[in-house]
């Protein structure tokens, strides 16, 4: 099960590192071919979410990797639990159902590892 979780905060970290650096890097305008919720986010916002799921991505394999505050694996976990609840919302409000279904699985990925690493599986 170790294995596996490792696995999960893998994945989850290079997804949300690949998906938070976009938002950081390119403008609002560009992100809108991509990501049509952007529409209706302000700039600031969109890099905000940019910075939380690059943090979330760092926080979910840095501490098990050194062993320094392990604790905040499953504490990124479970702010990427809540920030794919929003996106959930976003994303139906939008009906843009495929979106939804993504965020759907990712918002379980995260609280898988954050179940895991919380309780029988700490690092």
């Amino acid at each position: 099960m170790n294995v596996f979780l490792w696995i999960l905060q893998i994945l989850l970290a290079a997804l949300f590192a690949g998906a938070g650096l976009t938002k950081l890097s390119q403008p609002k305008e560009k992100l809108r071919d991509r990501m049509g919720w952007v529409e209706n986010v302000p700039p600031a916002q969109v890099k905000a979410l940019g910075a939380v799921e690059v943090l979330a991505a760092v926080g979910l394999v840095l501490p098990g990797l050194t062993g320094i505050a392990t604790v905040l694996t499953p504490l990124a976990a479970v702010g990427l639990v809540i920030v794919m609840a929003g996106a959930v919302v976003v994303h139906a409000r939008a009906k843009e159902h495929p979106g939804t279904a993504l965020t759907v699985v990712l918002l379980v990925l995260a609280a898988i590892v954050a179940w895991g690493r919380f309780g029988p599986y700490p690092l």
